[in-house]
């Protein structure tokens, strides 16, 4: 089987943004009346924003704001933060330049809304993907394959042909339920290991060739 494309999650995969989500859920909630931790921020990783907005409003005393409020707020704040600076994971800019560079086709594929992945990409170089998929732009989020079967489609290709690489166990779940094999480079969550699939603890070994090799 020959490598026909790599799908990319974003948070925690290829850059930090996981304790900038942390530190604007934390502080918010708590401004509105809510206990909310970092443990029960890793339970949110890679999880669908609308999910976690529903997960947010049940700590929320009732009354206090709307489901559409909390998201508005928590999405700006963390969009600002975003565009003033990110922080990429370890060898995670360098393969994807290295995949580009050797026409393998990537995607975007994040549980983060549009407006939000736009003000990460303001710090990629330009031409790197050839199609994003946003998490407000499919019906059902990570951990349902839709996000991952969308991006294969739109770049028309196989997504048993694919490499997916994710950092949380439900982008992991959606890669492999796609039926992409998955690289996972968990952070904040542990991921085991399973058929079809990759753990490391870091991208900074990974090349081209090698994601080739995990397809033959």
């Amino acid at each position: 089987m020959t490598l026909q494309a790599v799908l990319w999650d974003m948070d925690g995969t290829l850059v930090d943004s996981e304790p900038v989500w942390a530190r604007v859920q934390i502080a918010l909630l708590a401004e509105l009346g809510a206990e909310w931790t970092v443990e029960d921020c890793v339970s949110l990783v890679g999880s669908d924003l609308r999910d976690a907005v529903t997960a947010w409003m049940a700590r929320i005393p009732a009354g206090a704001i709307t489901a559409e409020q909390l998201a508005e707020r928590m999405f700006t704040e963390v969009v600002e933060t975003l565009r003033r600076e990110v922080e990429f994971r370890p060898g995670a800019l360098e393969l994807l330049q290295a995949c580009v560079k050797e026409e393998i086709p990537c995607a975007l594929v994040s549980a983060s809304y549009r407006v939000m992945i736009d003000a990460v990409l303001g710090h990629f170089p330009d031409g790197l993907f050839a199609t994003v998929v946003a998490g407000d732009e499919v019906q059902h989020g990570k951990p349902h394959p839709e996000p991952y079967l969308t991006a294969a489609k739109a770049l028309g290709v196989d997504p048993a042909s694919c490499v997916v690489i994710e950092d949380s166990p439900g982008g992991t779940a959606a890669g492999t339920a796609a039926g992409a094999f998955v690289v996972a480079v968990p952070q904040w969550v542990e991921i085991e290991d399973a058929p079809r699939r990759l753990v490391v603890k870091s991208l900074e070994p990974l090349t081209p060739e090698s994601l080739r090799a995990l397809l033959r």
